[in-house]
């Protein structure tokens, strides 16, 4: 009928998109093989809102003509069967009271547990579907409603320490492990120097890497723009250039683990001139505080100059330089120029002849005291910042050679699907060296081959051992305890269980 129309109709529709079907300029293939379909007809597409296009929404509605009937149906097809909840445990545990008599300290609503059947009961108030690996607290709370033995608090306690799911898969809430370990403070300026890169700024006049040296005494900073990251040949070229030439060689450079600084040239060069090579543990930057310290002054000193054009940083490096060694350190109250030179630089020019001085004798003098002062403050400030950060720190355990320790994977490159899903912790690895008190030496598999094996001590921690007299808890479910043919599910519904007949 539509078909042979030479006349158009018209199609009233409360589905709006349906208007632009035949003037879209981009179709998929069902909307493609529809507008092929549609070009045989000659129709107007015009809407219509739902509440008024009531006709063809009522046809379009499904209909029963069968009478409601009025028999009261039940809650639960007949096809089941509702029996009260009874746990597989607690039969095991009253046929264990067969063979041990309950003591008279054991409340009467409660079952006395025998030492053969606490693992099982542990195992079911922590490992157990519907617990989910709870903490002390939760799986004391599901054992004390129904059981009850003298040392049930110690046993739960140690249960859930040893349980190897619980420790690779929860993060502590505990201050971090290891108390403040400072760097031996320097008798002398540039003695011992910390180096570090800026990366990620923008090209300005061909630097993108800002080269940071601190002197560790005086807190003097030297700040070099490159075009990228050397390599450990050109950092030590440019070290010589920059650093050496002008305050002679150091005994300690202290660095993180950078290609630069842990390949065999830059261990050579630092044995060929006299340095000793301090690197930072893994995954630890805290060990090269003085030039991470710097790198967050230079960025915002840059920030401030040249956050209006941010590349033109380059060109306000110098002054930024110039501004973090003229201005006091929060450490020895005098600044980079006062503890290195022994002299503050004058800002205006009535201070010039205050400034001079009259021998080498007095400037060396000068220079002498101004070092014991600063050394003397750096003491201070060593001990009240050890005080302040120990407050927030807890002390670590000892660790020997040879025991197993699990490995946090914070930092660790793993490929996951899902970072949130992730063990915590993995392991247990064994303890192959003691650095020092603070930092161990792990033997790691090999696909974790590309890790340092150091590690700070906040880093890891031990593997506790279960109860002498019970096993350690279950592992964590492998492919093989997931499979959905030995699985029995069970439907707990207000307090009872509906078992399929």
């Amino acid at each position: 009928w539509l078909e042979g129309a030479t006349v158009p109709f018209v199609v009233w529709t409360d589905h709006r998109n349906l208007e632009y079907i035949r003037s879209a300029k981009r179709l998929n293939a069902r909307q493609a093989r529809w507008a092929l379909f549609f070009a045989r007809f000659e129709f107007v597409i015009s809407y219509r809102p739902g509440s008024k296009n009531t006709k063809p929404d009522a046809l379009s509605r499904l209909f029963s003509s069968s009478v409601a009937s009025t028999d009261p149906e039940g809650i639960l097809p007949e096809v089941r069967v509702v029996g009260l909840t009874v746990w597989g445990i607690e039969r095991q545990v009253k046929q264990a009271l067969t063979h041990t008599p309950s003591p008279h300290a054991c409340p009467r609503n409660l079952l006395f547990v025998p030492v053969p059947t606490r693992l099982a009961v542990l195992q079911w108030a922590h490992s157990a579907k519907l617990a989910g690996h709870p903490g002390v607290r939760g799986t004391l709370a599901s054992i004390r409603q129904r059981f009850w033995w003298p040392t049930r608090e110690h046993d739960t306690r140690r249960f859930v320490a040893a349980c190897s799911v619980c420790a690779q898969t929860k993060s502590g809430n505990s201050p971090p492990a290891g108390r403040l370990r400072p760097l031996p403070i320097p008798s002398r300026p540039w003695s011992h120097i910390a180096l570090d890169f800026v990366t990620g700024l923008p090209s300005s006049a061909g630097k993108t890497v800002i080269l940071t040296v601190v002197d560790r005494f005086s807190k003097a900073a030297h700040f070099i723009p490159l075009a990228k990251l050397p390599s450990a040949k050109e950092t030590a070229q440019i070290i010589i250039e920059n650093v050496f030439r002008i305050h002679g060689l150091p005994s300690d450079v202290v660095s993180d683990r950078g290609p630069q600084f842990t390949s065999q040239f830059w261990r050579e060069f630092c044995r060929l001139i006299g340095a000793s090579v301090s690197l930072s543990s893994g995954f630890h930057p805290q060990s090269n505080g003085q030039a991470e310290r710097a790198n967050q002054t230079i960025g915002r000193i840059l920030r401030s100059l040249s956050f209006r054009n941010p590349a033109s940083w380059s060109e306000q490096l110098p002054w930024a330089e110039y501004a973090h060694n003229s201005l006091p350190s929060s450490a020895t109250g005098l600044s980079p120029f006062q503890s290195s030179l022994g002299y503050q630089p004058p800002l205006f020019s009535s201070q010039f002849a205050e400034s001079s001085v009259p021998s080498a004798q007095a400037f060396v003098q000068r220079c002498e005291r101004t070092w014991k002062r600063v050394r003397s403050a750096l003491c201070r400030y060593r001990a009240q910042t050890v005080r302040a950060a120990n407050k927030r720190r807890t002390k670590s355990p000892r660790y020997c050679r040879g025991q197993r320790v699990w490995l946090s994977t914070q930092n660790l490159p793993l490929k996951t699907a899902s970072r949130k899903l992730t063990p915590r912790f993995i392991g247990p690895f064994r303890i192959s060296q003691i650095i020092n008190p603070v930092a161990v030496r792990l033997l790691l598999p090999r696909y974790l081959r590309r890790v340092h094996p150091v590690f700070h001590v906040s880093c890891v921690k031990p593997v506790l051992r279960a109860l002498a007299r019970l096993p350690p808890p279950p592992p964590s479910l492998s492919r093989a305890h997931l499979s959905t043919g030995s699985v029995r599910f069970w439907t707990c519904v207000l307090g009872a269980v509906v078992i399929s007949t």
